[in-house]
């Protein structure tokens, strides 16, 4: 079975950073997809950073997060700087052995899920 399972969510004032991770276990992920994904209240769930074929950033983060991945350990990073109160979302990661060339960044394509973390940046 597998699990994806991050962590690393929290509080911070604006300005400061967080490192999210996500620790995968059940199999490997490491030539797949993998991505961070995002929802706040009301809106619809949306990418901010994945890797497969290069790597994708939402324009609201690039320059701000760095995605990461770690194959000996199966793991994912979200390195996030400068976060700003409209970053403040549930964060997930998520992953899936195709290596389709395009969707990548879509919800849809990812066949696995973490459980989510809160991130919550006050002003």
């Amino acid at each position: 079975q597998v699990q994806l399972v991050e962590s690393g969510g929290g509080l911070v004032q604006a300005g400061g950073s967080l490192r999210l991770s996500c620790a995968a276990s059940g199999r490997t992920f490491s030539s797949g997809a993998v991505g961070w994904f995002r929802q706040a209240p009301g809106k619809e769930r949306e990418c901010v950073a994945a890797v497969l074929w290069g790597t994708y950033y939402a324009n609201s983060v690039k320059g701000r997060f760095t995605i990461s991945r770690d194959n000996a350990k199966n793991t994912v990073y979200l390195q996030m700087a400068s976060l700003k109160p409209e970053d403040t979302a549930v964060y997930y990661c998520a992953a899936d052995p195709i290596r389709a060339t395009t969707g990548w960044t879509n919800p849809g394509y990812y066949a696995y899920w973490g459980q989510g973390t809160q991130v919550t940046v006050s002003s």
